[in-house]
């Protein structure tokens, strides 16, 4: 028997990579596989994606300003 962790993710799967390595040696021992596999060199840079192309934070734009340049206190160069 093989455990397979994953976490599901809307409709995708995430595993630990020693696990989807062990599966797709599983898969090709029954028959011919063809993989088609993205990866993200960072988790960050998919959430940073997420958050960019979600737009979920567009309401943001309409919004006045809270604070310009004469609030602060002390401006770095």
């Amino acid at each position: 028997m093989t455990k397979v962790h994953a976490r599901i993710v809307g409709d995708s799967a995430v595993m630990p990579r020693a696990e989807f390595e062990h599966l797709l040696e599983l898969a090709r021992r029954s028959e011919q596989i063809e993989i088609q596999m993205q990866e993200e060199e960072l988790p960050a840079l998919g959430i940073m994606r997420l958050a960019e192309e979600g737009r979920a934070f567009d309401w943001l734009a309409e919004e006045e300003d809270l604070y310009t340049v004469d609030d602060l206190k002390v401006r770095y160069r």
